[in-house]
């Protein structure tokens, strides 16, 4: 491949996805997020048009990092650095830069399992689902079913946007969900609060549409199409808010968190809680492992001063 001269940014960040769809399955979210990233970082850089890459260096590279980690955390400064090296990497691979731009990435100090998960009290779940108001207009009964699908779940916001009505068998008890974070499939059970409440909103508030997503929209030109993560996750910020709780996670995560600790607590093994969760790796749930202080107390050694 050659710099063209009718290259544009947009241009060649779509070039970079379609590369990335091709040989890697990138998902569309993933996909976006690198987009967003790489634009942040390239965008002074590379604003003339064409576009050249051959022009950056590595002093550009390292100061496009610099520039991003007052706005990220650490966790999210991880996941710019994989977006940039992905964006680096697909420049080298097409002839447009070379190694030397990915090596002038900095790494970025921040250690798996080094924080707790930030989730809701007992006594905070209990007054969030307390204060769940089916009555509010003009789709509180939707957000009532969405709240308690993930607070007994602990699903994610696209996997709660993507149930279809066929994914739900209620003479089973079970939701199918079609793909996951791991891209498989999985059935879980289904929750009898959360099915009568996914139940009350299909019969009283779901609007009349052909569309076979669960959870639909209820508003403007877009009324009947189905909804979106971020509507998952402002569902359980409102909520949040009418309960009156500071949550340490405004969003549906919280809820999931909170599942996932609640259940590690009552003795469910860390591989059934993968299972549930769609874990790839093991090493992921291992953090919830830490708010088991019982067990942690069992294997603690003793410290050498200390007598009995």
């Amino acid at each position: 491949m050659t710099v063209h001269s009718s290259w544009t940014l947009d241009t060649l960040i779509e070039e970079y996805k379609q590369h990335q769809l091709r040989t890697r399955g990138l998902r569309e979210i993933t996909l976006q997020n690198y987009e967003r990233f790489v634009r942040l970082s390239f965008e002074a850089a590379l604003r003339d048009e064409p576009v050249d890459p051959t022009r950056l260096s590595p002093s550009d590279v390292m100061g496009f990092v610099a520039t991003l980690r007052g706005r990220y955390s650490p966790h999210s400064m991880k996941a710019v650095r994989t977006a940039l090296r992905s964006f680096l990497r697909f420049l080298r691979v097409k002839g447009l830069c070379d190694g030397r731009l990915e090596a002038a990435l900095p790494a970025v100090a921040h250690w798996r399992l080094s924080t707790l998960p930030r989730c809701l009290s007992d006594e905070q779940l209990d007054q969030l689902l307390a204060s769940l108001d089916a009555s509010s207009a003009p789709c509180g009964l939707r957000d009532r079913a969405i709240v308690l699908c993930l607070s007994t779940l602990g699903l994610r916001p696209g996997e709660v946007a993507a149930l279809h009505l066929e994914d739900l068998d209620w003479r089973r008890g079970t939701i199918n969900l079609r793909t996951r974070k791991t891209r498989q499939g999985a059935v879980v059970p289904l929750p009898r609060d959360a099915g009568h409440a996914v139940v009350e909103y299909l019969r009283r508030e779901r609007p009349r549409t052909g569309e076979r997503h669960v959870f639909v929209q209820h508003l403007g030109h877009r009324r009947g199409t189905p909804i979106s993560s971020a509507i998952v996750t402002g569902a359980v910020a409102r909520a949040l808010l009418r309960a009156g709780i500071e949550a340490p996670l405004a969003g549906a995560y919280v809820l999931r968190h909170t599942v996932a600790c609640r259940l590690v607590c009552r003795g469910t093994s860390l591989k059934e809680l993968a299972d549930l969760l769609g874990h790839r790796c093991l090493d992921t749930t291992t953090i919830y492992a830490k708010l088991n202080v019982p067990a942690l107390s069992e294997v603690a050694l003793p410290w050498p001063e200390v007598t009995r």
